[in-house]
């Protein structure tokens, strides 16, 4: 079996099980009632795929021990079992745990099971799952992007298929896929039915943490889950490997860390930074990242995927200065968006990765115009299209430390603005020269409403190469319309050239370019 077939029969019940005896237990006499044994409730994933590391998730439905066996065949012959922690209510009845010693460029077939603390007899039935890791010399790369899930009041309604561009993402077979933020939208509660334009009725999937805003730590855990009630996204979270961030609606819209929300604001809990640690512990808990601890995890982190490819995957939330109207003429820490430490990191890491390709995955466009309220902006551009103030001198500084330190082949994809679209930069259409020209992918959303683009900064001298929806778009269009999107980056080991796709949910590429690397 290939890992398609694997994976498909596994969920389908059709893999065997392998008995206990052979992980090690002294006895074979396993508990197979479901009233007693745990159960894996919502399915598993792999992800952050580190040279020889990966880290594998899943979730229970009571206090048990996380066990995992892998292999690098579908037989699990040869396989590895270890044990790890027990996932219990303060971890969200959530666990991880990490591979070690993982081969480069191979398939990972890994099979959860979770133990009774008490009886390791008393095992829940397994799930199944495959992760890529990181590729070895002569593999190539395919890697997909893409944002902004179950937002703007659609959820899954199963009757039109729930979310299907997580299907579409799976039968392209990537390698990687970034999560490039609004994972939830914690702050948009659902409606039972929505009424659509041509009078026929979308019909939410409803669990009570949809039912209103978040703010307690098992609201923003529900939020989380409810995503994982789809089949389409359980199905290609168990398939494909995955690098999360996290943008604005993991906690609410537009939030930054000292924000303090006024009256008409529908949450109970004012202060943003109490809502947003909740928020961060449930982000942190749902996902396959890797971290030592809670306290010590960065959403911020690098991950190298062979000689060809290496993903910086930013924050642009935690450090972010209160928006407004982003026009101060000198870098301070009111002007702050990736915070000084992340830039100095960003810079540094950037310069020392011997990949051919840096691929930085920002939650946020860099050239587009993101409005918070009147007169304030919630990106890096202002809107005033002149030399850079504000938010824009901190990019700025790091496009210009990244041109004298003689970095190349930085790519920049992106997302938040729910459409997709492809931009080129370059000095000479910019105000102001110091950066080399590269380009910016924008993709999304992956399962929630549709929107017209947003003017362009003439700051950096973006051009518009590409946009994938109609300019007079009506706003909030859902995702029936099809107009859905994910970004799929493919580099060749011979040539080492980067094609660039923009797909839709129908699987067609709507945008593609190839582009060469400069010389090194």
């Amino acid at each position: 079996m290939n890992r398609r077939t694997f994976l498909t029969r596994a969920a389908g019940g059709l893999v065997a099980a392998t008995p206990l005896r052979a992980f090690g237990s002294q006895s074979a006499a396993v508990v197979t009632s479901d009233r007693v044994r745990p159960r894996i409730d919502y399915g598993v994933a792999a992800g952050d795929p580190t040279p020889g590391r990966a880290i594998v998730w899943a979730h229970v439905d009571r206090p048990a021990r996380l066990t995992v066996e892998y292999a690098t065949s579908d037989s699990f012959a040869n396989a590895r079992r270890i044990r790890g922690a027990i996932a219990t209510p303060a971890t969200g009845l959530t666990a991880r745990i990490a591979l070690e010693s993982l081969p480069a460029g191979q398939d990972i077939f890994y099979r959860v099971r979770f133990e009774d603390p008490d009886d390791p007899r008393i095992v829940s039935a397994p799930e199944m799952g495959h992760l890529k890791t990181a590729a070895a010399d002569g593999r190539a790369v395919r890697i997909a992007w893409s944002a902004d899930t179950c937002g703007q009041g659609w959820g899954i309604d199963t009757a039109r298929g729930g979310m299907r561009l997580f299907e579409t993402m799976r039968n392209a077979a990537p390698d990687l896929f970034l999560n490039v933020g609004d994972t939830i939208y914690a702050d948009q509660p659902l409606r039972e039915s929505v009424t659509l334009d041509d009078g026929s009725v979308w019909r939410n999937v409803m669990t009570p943490a949809k039912a209103s805003v978040a703010e307690t730590l098992e609201q923003f855990r529900g939020n989380h889950l409810y995503n994982r009630l789809d089949e389409h996204y359980r199905r290609f979270a168990a398939e494909v490997g995955q690098v999360a961030m996290w943008d604005d609606h993991e906690v609410r819209d537009n939030w930054y860390p000292a924000q303090i929300l006024g009256a008409q604001a529908p949450h109970r809990e004012k202060r943003v930074a109490l809502l947003a640690s909740r928020a961060r512990q449930a982000f942190l808990e749902h996902y396959p990242i890797a971290f030592d601890s809670r306290a010590s995890a960065r959403i911020h982190r690098s991950i190298p995927f062979g000689p060809l490819v290496e993903v910086f995957a930013l924050d642009m939330r935690s450090f972010r200065a209160p928006n407004s109207a982003n026009r101060q003429p000198v870098e301070s820490p009111d002007t702050a968006f990736m915070g000084a430490a992340q830039m100095t990191w960003l810079a540094d890491a950037l310069a020392r990765s011997t990949a051919t390709w840096k691929i930085v995955a920002a939650d946020m466009p860099l050239g587009l115009v993101v409005g918070h309220q009147p007169g304030f902006h919630e990106a890096v551009a202002n809107g005033d299209g002149g030399a850079p103030l504000g938010r824009e001198l901190e990019l700025a500084g790091l496009l210009k430390s990244l041109k004298q330190r003689h970095v190349r082949n930085v790519v920049w994809i992106t997302a938040d603005v729910h459409y997709c679209a492809a931009h080129h930069y370059d000095p000479a259409r910019a105000k102001t020269p110091h950066f080399d020209p590269f380009w910016e992918f924008v993709a999304g959303p992956a399962h929630a409403g549709t929107f017209a683009p947003p003017p362009l900064d003439a700051t950096f001298g973006p051009e518009e190469r590409f946009c994938g929806v109609p300019r007079d778009l009506p706003p909030n269009r859902p995702p029936s319309a099809g107009l859905q999107f994910f970004g799929l980056l493919e580099a060749d080991p011979r040539t080492r050239v980067l094609t660039t796709s923009l797909v839709n949910a129908g699987g067609q590429r709507v945008f593609t370019i190839s582009l060469a690397p400069a010389d090194l």
